[in-house]
């Protein structure tokens, strides 16, 4: 079998069995036709590489300095191909199953001020050509705030999912899981407007013998719906309109707002994992940091017997 048919056999059993998304399907394709193209100029490929192989290519990622995270993810790839491989017999033996990864960095998320949101919900509202922009730049951030959803699961609403005034919304996340995230009023509002104008759009389309959008934010496109990249610049281009600065504002980052901002409201951090879509809760606790670190600079910055806190003057 050569590498590309490897390759091929091994992101359709992702896809079929795993329910992997597009774009994690991508991301493994990358990797591995970066493994494949490092056996190649070897002399080698996956059915005889062996695990100083591997090895050595992982060396040759950390001497071209890629990053720590790069390195683990690349591993994780070759990992799963072996492991593919070896339960379908393409193999007899898995060469990467006893080599460890080089870890992660440990990095806090980036996330914004409850005030920066605020900023960007109202920017929202007053950023685009038309009304009808501006009216669906005003749902995308609300529901993104209101659920912190992640982008491609945002941005692939399907209409049906929203109808009837819904208090909770549907979410089709990784794998194919499903699980129901609470809606907020003002995002409730925001989604009702904005399925009135579809509603509007779609009278005209069935005039003409169109058939009305599948998706809650369509586009001409291949996809049928605003792109992961295209949502990514427009938030951009609010962020400016609020005064928030673009280079700390993605769809990501409103998604760690989401989790920090509730998680310093009270909210339990099992109900955080749900409302997320973690499997591990080990991945949500990442947002414990950030807020012990926010509450370490609020210590140092307030606190009378801190030497960063500013010093009352004393009176006579």
């Amino acid at each position: 079998m050569s590498d590309a048919h490897w390759i091929a056999a091994f992101l359709e059993a992702q896809a079929a069995e795993q329910g992997a998304a597009r774009n994690t399907l991508d991301a493994y394709a990358r990797d591995l036709a970066d493994f494949t193209g490092w056996l190649a100029h070897a002399g080698l490929g996956p059915a005889s590489a062996q695990r100083a192989d591997v090895e050595r290519y992982l060396v040759g990622l950390e001497a071209q300095g890629l990053a720590k995270s790069t390195r683990a993810r690349r591993l994780s790839a070759i990992k799963q191909l072996y492991r593919f491989a070896f339960e379908d017999r393409l193999r007899a033996d898995n060469p990467a199953v006893q080599i460890k990864g080089p870890g992660r960095d440990a990095r806090l998320p980036k996330t914004l001020t409850e005030d920066e949101v605020d900023r960007l919900l109202e920017a929202a509202r007053t950023t685009g050509r038309s009304a009808r922009d501006r009216c669906r730049n005003t749902c995308l951030m609300e529901l993104l705030y209101a659920t912190g959803m992640r982008v491609s699961e945002l941005v692939s609403l399907p209409v049906a999912s929203a109808r009837g005034n819904p208090q909770m919304l549907m979410i089709r996340g990784k794998g194919g899981k499903e699980r129901m995230v609470p809606l907020s009023p003002p995002a409730r509002a925001a989604l009702q407007a904005w399925l009135a104008m579809l509603d509007a759009q779609a009278e005209a389309d069935r005039a003409r013998g169109a058939a009305p959008p599948a998706y809650l934010f369509a586009s001409s496109g291949k996809a049928g719906h605003l792109t992961r990249h295209r949502f990514y610049v427009l938030i951009k281009e609010i962020a400016a309109c609020a005064g928030v600065s673009p280079a700390k504002v993605t769809p990501h980052t409103l998604r760690h707002a989401f989790a920090t901002h509730l998680l310093a409201n009270g909210a339990d951090l099992m109900a955080i994992q749900a409302l997320l879509g973690h499997a591990d809760v080990a991945t949500t606790e990442i947002y414990t940091h950030v807020l012990d670190a926010r509450l370490q600079a609020l210590v140092l910055e307030h606190h009378p017997l801190s030497e960063q806190a500013p010093r009352k003057s004393e009176t006579p």
